[in-house]
C-alpha cells in the first residue's frame, strides 16, 4: 500500500486513489468512493458522520481512517463592491488568505498555493511578508470548497492568484486541478480555471502538456530584463527570452490565448513607450493584457513608495496598447478597502 493510501489526507486524494483507499483500506465496494465525493464536492459536507447514506459503522471508521480536514476560518472581511476575503488557518497553524470575486454574470474564487511567496517581487504585499511552505493539494481545494460553502452555491471559476508561486508548487496545484475538473469531483471546466505565474519556464511547459486544459495567465510588469529584474528577482534566473520561449510553446500546445497581467506603477513601468516594448516582445503570440494600476500595499525597509499612476497616465499607455492592436483591459479594482486586491494579500489577522 502506498504512503498517501496508508496515511490519507483525504482532500488530497484523486478519485483513482479514493476508489482504491475505499476497496482496499476499508474493504467497501468501489460505489462508496463516488457517494463520498459525492458528499464532499458536490454538497460540501466534510463530516462524515453526516453522510446519511453511508453505514454507521462505516461513517465512524472514514472518520478514525480519514477525517475531511479543511482551512478553519479565521476572518472575513467584506468589501463594500461585495469581494469576499477569507484568512484560514491550516492544521498545523500556518495561515493564507484567498479572495472571492462577485461578478454581474458570475464568481471567481482566487485561491494561494503557498503560505506566503518566496518570490519577493517588489509590488507585492505577499512577497514582502516572506515565505513559510508548500500548501497541499487538499489545502488548496479546501479553499474552494469552503468558499462555496459560505456562499450557499457553486462558483463559476476558480484563479491560481492568490499568495504564492503555484508553478513552484506544481505537482499539488495540478493534482488540485485533476479534483477540481473530474467529473466525479468537482467537475469544474478546465477553461474555468486559470492558472497564474511570475515566469517558471518548465512549468508553463508542463501546463501546455497537462490533461486539462486550464488556462495561462503571465504576470510580466516590465517589457525589458533591466526593469523587470528590478521589480521580479525571477527574471534573474529566467530571463525574458526563456519566459517568452514557454509562452510560445504554451500557445502551440494547447492553442489558448496568454493572458498577460501588467501592473502600471507610476514613473516605473508606466511610460508608453513600454507598450510598444511589450508589442515587439510578444509579437505573434496574439496576448490579452490586463492593466492594473498599482494597488497600495505598506511600505517596508526605507524602500520609495509606489503609487498608482493618474488616469491620465493610465490611458496614455492604453492608448499605445490600442495603437499596437493588442487587446486589454483596464482591471476594475475589487476588494482594495479591505486589501484583497492584486498584490495585497498578506494572511494578516
Amino acid at each position: 500500500m502506498n504512503e498517501l493510501l496508508d496515511n490519507p489526507d483525504a482532500l488530497s486524494m484523486s478519485y483513482e486513489e479514493w476508489r482504491s483507499w475505499v476497496t482496499d483500506v476499508l474493504k467497501e465496494p468501489r460505489f462508496r468512493a463516488d457517494q463520498i465525493c459525492r458528499w464532499i464536492y458536490d454538497k460540501k459536507v466534510f463530516d462524515c458522520h453526516s453522510m446519511t447514506n453511508l453505514s454507521k459503522e462505516l461513517r465512524d471508521r472514514f472518520a478514525y481512517e480519514s477525517p475531511v480536514r479543511v482551512p478553519i476560518q479565521i476572518k472575513e472581511s467584506k468589501s463594500k463592491d461585495g469581494t469576499r476575503k477569507f484568512l484560514w488557518q491550516m492544521e498545523d497553524g500556518c495561515r493564507v488568505e484567498s479572495v472571492l470575486l462577485d461578478h454581474a454574470a458570475h464568481t471567481t474564487a482566487c485561491v494561494s498555493s503557498q503560505a506566503g511567496c518566496p518570490l519577493g517581487c517588489v509590488f507585492c504585499a505577499t512577497g514582502r511578508a516572506g515565505y513559510s511552505r508548500d500548501l497541499t493539494a487538499g489545502e488548496i481545494i479546501g479553499q474552494f470548497l469552503v468558499m462555496e460553502q459560505r456562499l450557499g452555491r457553486n462558483i463559476n471559476n476558480v484563479v491560481f492568484m492568490g499568495m504564492g508561486e503555484p508553478l513552484l508548487n506544481a505537482v499539488s496545484v495540478f493534482k488540485s486541478v485533476r479534483a477540481l475538473n473530474h467529473p466525479k469531483m468537482r467537475g469544474l471546466g478546465g477553461r474555468h480555471i486559470t492558472l497564474s505565474t511570475s515566469g517558471v519556464p518548465q512549468g508553463i511547459r508542463d501546463l501546455a502538456d497537462f490533461e486539462v486544459p486550464a488556462r495561462l495567465s503571465v504576470s510580466l510588469h516590465a517589457p525589458n530584463d533591466a526593469l523587470r529584474g528590478k521589480l521580479m528577482p525571477i527574471n534573474k534566473r529566467y530571463p525574458l527570452s526563456a519566459l517568452v520561449e514557454a509562452m510560445r510553446y504554451y500557445k502551440k500546445r494547447s492553442g489558448e490565448r496568454v493572458t498577460i497581467e501588467y501592473v502600471l506603477i507610476e514613473g516605473v513601468n508606466d511610460d508608453p513607450s513600454l507598450a510598444f516594448e511589450m508589442a515587439a516582445l510578444l509579437d505573434g503570440l496574439g496576448v490579452y493584457v490586463n492593466v492594473i494600476p498599482y494597488n497600495p500595499i505598506a511600505d517596508g525597509d526605507g524602500a520609495k513608495p509606489m503609487r498608482r499612476p493618474s488616469e491620465s497616465r493610465i490611458k496614455a499607455f492604453c492608448a499605445a496598447l490600442t495603437e499596437l492592436s493588442i487587446e486589454h483591459e483596464v482591471r476594475r479594482e475589487k476588494g482594495t478597502d479591505i486589501m484583497a486586491a492584486c498584490g495585497q494579500l498578506a494572511a494578516r489577522a
